[in-house]
């Protein structure tokens, strides 16, 4: 559930409403040395608690959601897992996103993250809705590209702390697109490389 390094909670559960063509989840079971990150069975929510009690969080600077799964799909064990560490600890909660959080479940959710989550960064992976389409082939279809940048606006105005992220394997003129994107929306865009 945790890295080898305590920060990062995987397997809060591993669904995904995309098939990114770049998924690290496609050609490995492990992100680091400390073994495989497919668990079990999906922790419940004590579960989850238990394992952060066992942990000092005061000698971490930050607790990331990302992992083998979307994150916000269990978008309400997310926020009690982040009310929790709210109640014993200061340090600062992210959470890596596809951003396709409000069409998993039908309604507007960026607000629900506000008071509890400090940054999101939001897998851009595309300049626009038919290269999003063939590079991430979200379940949701050609909407999918309008409802991330919807959530990374919303996600703007309640947390502050929001950022793009593409993969290098886009060409470079894709890439700059995606910046005219990021620079009009005035939320910053990383790239990231290629696991």
């Amino acid at each position: 559930m945790l890295d080898h390094k305590g920060t990062r909670f995987y397997g809060l559960n591993y669904k995904c409403p995309c098939d990114c063509v770049f998924c690290v989840r496609k050609n490995y079971d492990s992100l680091t040395t400390e073994g495989s990150l497919w668990l079990e069975h999906e922790p419940e929510l004590s579960e989850i608690i238990n394992e952060l009690k066992k942990r000092d969080l005061s000698k971490y600077d930050e607790a990331v959601f990302c992992g083998y799964g979307e994150p916000l799909v269990r978008i309400d064990t997310l926020i009690e897992v982040c009310k929790y560490i709210r109640s014993v600890s200061s340090i600062k909660i992210r959470i890596n996103t596809n951003g396709l959080s409000d069409l998993i479940h039908q309604k507007p959710t960026a607000h629900l993250l506000s008071g509890l989550v400090d940054s999101i960064s939001i897998s851009l992976n595309a300049p626009s809705a038919d290269e999003y389409l063939k590079i991430t082939n979200p379940e949701f279809g050609i909407e999918s590209f309008q409802s991330l940048l919807n959530f990374a606006q919303a996600s703007k105005k309640v947390i502050g702390d929001v950022y793009f992220s593409v993969v290098d394997i886009l060409t470079e003129e894709q890439i700059l697109r995606c910046k005219e994107i990021s620079e009009r929306m005035n939320i910053p865009l990383k790239i990231r490389h290629k696991a």
